[in-house]
């Protein structure tokens, strides 16, 4: 049975509301401080969301790395471009919906190759990737 984020406690984490800057640093400003909760924050549908670790770099070049940990939605439609997480045949894969031209499953590693499911294959959509938490930190 996968545990549902509906089971995980509220843990609140402080938030900036002044946005870090990515290039050059900004002119210091005050900031005022509030708290969010990562499950309220990633997590819309908590009776159909579940958290899974990635294993593998097919889909590094969609930010998804080796042990990162991935907010899967249940109660989404998945749409043509969408990152899924979808079992095939009893494997699960995490791969890019292709619908149109042909149905695939699409890496994000020029090393791997697409998926297109064939006539007697099961494919089942199992949810939609919605965030991928990813440790930066080498320690």
């Amino acid at each position: 049975m996968i545990p549902h984020a509906i089971d995980a406690p509220l843990i609140e984490i402080p938030l900036f509301l002044t946005p870090a800057a990515c290039g050059f640093p900004s002119p210091a400003q005050d900031y005022v401080e509030q708290t969010i909760d990562l499950n309220q924050h990633c997590v819309s549908h908590p009776a159909a969301t579940f958290y899974v670790k990635a294993s593998g770099h097919s889909m590094v070049e969609e930010g998804i790395n080796d042990g990162d940990m991935l907010v899967i939605d249940r109660a989404i439609t998945a749409r043509h471009g969408d990152i899924v997480l979808a079992c095939l045949d009893g494997e699960f894969t995490v791969k890019k919906l292709q619908v149109q031209p042909v149905p695939a499953l699409l890496p994000g590693n020029p090393d791997f190759p697409p998926i297109y499911p064939q006539e007697g294959q099961e494919l089942d959509i199992f949810g939609v990737v919605t965030f991928v938490l990813h440790k930066t930190w080498r320690g």
